[in-house]
This record gives C-alpha cells, structure tokens and sequence, in this order.
C-alpha cells in the first residue's frame, strides 16, 4: 500500500505541473507498466482528479480543471517555497482593495485548508514563524493582471488609460504581449496600434482596461525576451560599466541587492559585475562599502571623472608634514 500512495503522489505531482504526457513519458517517468499507469488514473478520478486523456497516435494525459478544489499535492520544499513566495509577494505594499499583494496575503493565511494533513502542522509552524520586510511597491491588481493575461493568451487587443511619468493621460489601444516583474515593478510589453511601435507600460499607471474581442496576428518580439527589451528601455540614457571586485560573489550581491546588475563569480575571491548606471559618484559609494579592490572598464569620462574624484581623496588626506 505504501507503494501504491507513494506512486500516486508522484503521478498527481507529475500532472500538476500543468502539461500534457503520453501514456509511454509518463509511465517511464514512473518506473510503472502502461497498464498500471491506467489503473493509477482511474484512481485518481476517482479521488476526484479530472484527468483528460487523449487515446490513440498523438495520445496524451492531462490534468484538467475541476468544478471542485481536491487537496494541493506538494511535497514539503514545495510547500515552504509556496508560502515564502506569497509571503514576499503580500509584502509589496499596504494591502489595497483587489491588490495583488491583498490576495497574496489572503492566500498566505488559508493555504493550509488545500494542503493534505500530513503538511499541514508544517506549514502552520512556518507561517507562524515567519516575518517579511515590507518592499512598498505601486499597486496592481489581481484583476489586471488576469484580464492582460487572457488577453495575451487570446492575442486580443486591449484598450485602456495611461498615465505616463509626466502625469499626462492618453487613451491607448495596443496589442499585449508579454507582463513584467522587475525590481518591484509590473510591466506590459505590447505593440502600440495608434503608434505603429512597441511599448512598455507601467501596469501601476493603466486604468480601465477592457478587452476588445478584436484578434491579432502576433508579430515577432522586439529582443530575445520582453525582460532585455524592458531593460535596454530603462537604461537607454545609462553608461555601461564592468568591474572585476576582489570579493567573493554572495558579498557582491548584497552590496548591490536593489540594483539592476549582472554578476558572475570568476572564482571564490573575484566576481565581474556589469551595470548601467546614471552618474559615477553611486558607484563609488557602493564600491566604499564593499571593502574590496576592484578594477573599472567605463567610458573614458566616466573613468576620468572617478580619477579626478581619486585625486582630491588624497589631497584631502595627505599629511601636511609629509607632502605627496
């Protein structure tokens, strides 16, 4: 029997993750005969798992959506990855009507009710446990999020009020392509149909969206993800800066951790760090902090800025009796 749970748990794991399996994947996956991989299904419907299956070439198995919630499969990592990310999701800001953070922090209080008993003392000593910062961020609701979602899914085109960072308000009407999570901020990636151009949208600033029923023809993505497009957006007026710190990676990060950086470890004691940055003055008072020596490939201005910055340190710091 204790086979048979252990391999019906792993079954429901397998199909939770959304996609569809053959009869052949899944069985391999299982260690299991086909014939024993459809006695397990017939079993889990019987649990109350609505399980599609697709016979024949092409064949498939799929979890489908039920008209009941049967109880959450997750094994006891999963379970603690759930609750911290919606604990660090509610703490995005003052909880507002419809918010995402107000769901999140909903959710947070009753996942134990979806959790099968084995986990739920578990995740009661976890909740109970634990405290997150808040990271105030602009509002966005779950209902935005959700319509821009669909109408992604559906390639439909979306209107809806932007008010953009001069507080000037325009009507927009753009086909939506991609939502953004950066740096506590939600983005909308979309081709602007007025304007004939791509955009990005701050989902904070957009009110009254409405789906239109109108379908498009998806075009190309204008960079290999809508995260690098975002990006080159945001630092289009930035100067881009490498260094190399003596210093091992995980301190590097901290030192930069609200920053928009890349950084790779080149071994235990160095780490390449590349930035785009507004003004060289942040920099060195970031670099103070971390106590390390470190070398700067920059534009020639930048470097000469901090060399004339390097300069006045130690004419402020030379010893009168021992003149440099």
């Amino acid at each position: 029997m204790a086979d048979v749970t252990e391999r019906m748990l792993s079954l429901l794991s397998t199909l939770q993750t959304g996609r569809s399996f053959s009869g052949d994947e899944l069985a391999r996956r299982l260690g299991i005969s086909p014939r024993t991989l459809r006695r397990d299904v017939d079993r889990l419907r019987g649990y109350g798992y609505p399980v599609d299956t697709q016979p024949g070439p092409g064949g498939y198995y799929r979890l489908a959506a039920g008209r009941t919630m049967p109880p959450l499969v997750l094994d006891d990592d999963e379970a603690v990855a759930t609750l911290l990310g919606l604990a660090s999701l509610a703490a995005t800001g003052p909880a507002t009507s419809g918010g995402i953070d107000e769901a999140a922090t909903r959710t947070y209080g009753k996942l134990d009710q979806f959790l099968p008993a084995r986990l739920r003392p578990r995740v009661a000593a976890i909740r109970a446990s634990l405290e997150t910062s808040p990271h105030e961020a602009p509002p966005v609701t779950a209902g935005q999020l959700s319509l821009i979602a669909d109408a992604v899914a559906r390639h439909e085109v979306v209107t809806f009020t932007y008010t953009d960072a001069h507080g000037e308000r325009t009507r927009r009407r753009v086909e939506p392509y991609r939502q953004i999570h950066h740096l506590l901020r939600w983005y909308l990636l979309a081709w602007d149909t007025d304007r004939a151009d791509w955009r990005v949208f701050r989902l904070d600033r957009l009110a009254d969206p409405l789906r239109t029923g109108v379908h498009y023809a998806p075009r190309p993505l204008p960079a290999e993800s809508a995260l690098e497009y975002l990006r080159r957006g945001l630092h289009r007026t930035r100067q881009w800066v490498t260094l190399v710190v003596d210093a091992p990676a995980p301190r590097v990060l901290d030192a930069l951790r609200y920053h928009d950086a890349e950084i790779d470890a080149l071994g235990d004691q160095r780490t390449r760090v590349t930035l785009a940055l507004d003004s060289w003055q942040w920099l060195m008072l970031n670099l103070a902090f971390l106590d390390a020596d470190f070398r700067i490939n920059a534009p020639p201005e930048f470097t000469q800025a901090c060399h004339t910055f390097a300069s006045r340190l130690l004419a402020a710091t030379a010893d009168p009796a021992h003149p440099r």
